[in-house]
């Protein structure tokens, strides 16, 4: 298992920043258009990046951890999330559209193959779009893994990471009825989608301060409340699929079905002290995917931009272009 100490500043790994060449709306069906963006190099390796949430959507940011020279990067937001639209809509919204969503867009920019990268909720739908397309995917960059499993789910929704974040916790939960606290995400299902904004907006921000209060391993708290589109489209749109565990079939889908990806090479970045995707599903997977690599850095928690973590992402994806060359 390989292992990255150093902790400069995130910046420093990153490339300087990189502008689109091409950016477009893309109508996907059922009423919804997806944001898509190109950026880089049009000749280069083409890498799709997948963000998290589910709800978070894509940032100029995400660009940076790909040399423009030799990757054609390739962007979009998630259905319901970001610049795509409806804003904040769960209709038509289930894994398996965005794995559809996926494979249309790689069709639409004449793509054959491609590098797929993404972390958190982004990691678990790059597996689940390998899984099911496995000769479209040259290599797999991964971070912060999450399978989609009740037990990752209880673990952050009823009362794991809470044992190392009981204040922010206590927030979190006072929100609700004592009598409806056993299920946390049903309870704020019922209050995310109760048709008043108002509400809605409140536990929206609620929801995303909770996750985003134990993001980095440098967190002292709460930095402030998110936006309040932003917060109601991740919040609504997580719950929506948190609520129908991811649309699965079963709750070890993915390693159930891992031999799909046999001989697709993987890398897997994992943060030790990642609360919100503890190592021990990035363990399960790497264990369990004879092609993968892990590498555990030392000290960080789930964050894209936390120093190590930029880092080792930098680092792997240079060394996969100068393979390419």
């Amino acid at each position: 298992m390989d292992q990255f100490a150093g902790q400069k500043s995130a910046a420093s790994y990153l490339y300087p920043r990189i502008d689109p060449f091409d950016q477009r709306m893309l109508p996907v069906g059922d009423g919804h258009s997806v944001y898509v963006e190109q950026c880089g190099n049009p000749d280069g390796i083409p890498v799709v990046v997948f963000h998290g949430g589910p709800g978070g959507g894509c940032s100029p940011s995400m660009r940076r951890y790909f040399d423009p020279d030799l990757y054609r990067v390739v962007l979009f937001d998630q259905r319901g999330c970001g610049r795509s639209r409806p804003h904040a809509s769960v209709r038509d919204n289930t894994t398996w559209h965005l794995v559809a969503d996926i494979e249309l867009i790689r069709r639409t920019l004449g793509i054959d193959s491609w590098v797929v990268f993404g972390g958190s909720w982004g990691a678990t739908l790059a597996l689940l779009y390998a899984e099911a397309h496995p000769d479209r995917v040259r290599h797999a960059i991964l971070r912060g893994i999450f399978l989609m499993t009740r037990a990752e789910l209880d673990w952050f929704y009823a009362g794991g990471a809470g044992r190392f974040w009981p204040d922010m916790w206590r927030g979190f939960v006072s929100l609700v009825p004592e009598e409806e606290r056993d299920d946390l995400i049903a309870a704020y299902n019922r209050r995310l989608f109760s048709g008043d904004m108002m509400t809605e907006t409140r536990f929206a921000r609620a929801w995303a301060g909770w996750e985003n209060t134990l993001a980095s391993i440098d967190s002292e708290g709460p930095s402030g409340e998110s936006p309040a589109d932003y917060a109601r489209a991740f919040a609504r749109l997580e719950n929506h699929y948190f609520t129908n565990r991811g649309f699965l079939d079963r709750d070890d889908q993915i390693l159930h079905q891992i031999d799909r990806i046999a001989d697709v090479p993987g890398t897997i970045v994992q943060g030790r002290y990642d609360m919100i995707c503890p190592p021990v599903s990035a363990d399960r997977l790497h264990r369990a995917w004879p092609a993968s690599r892990m590498i555990v850095v030392p000290r960080a928690g789930h964050a894209l931009s936390e120093p190590g973590i930029s880092a080792a992402l930098v680092r792997e994806t240079d060394t996969l272009a100068r393979r390419a060359r």
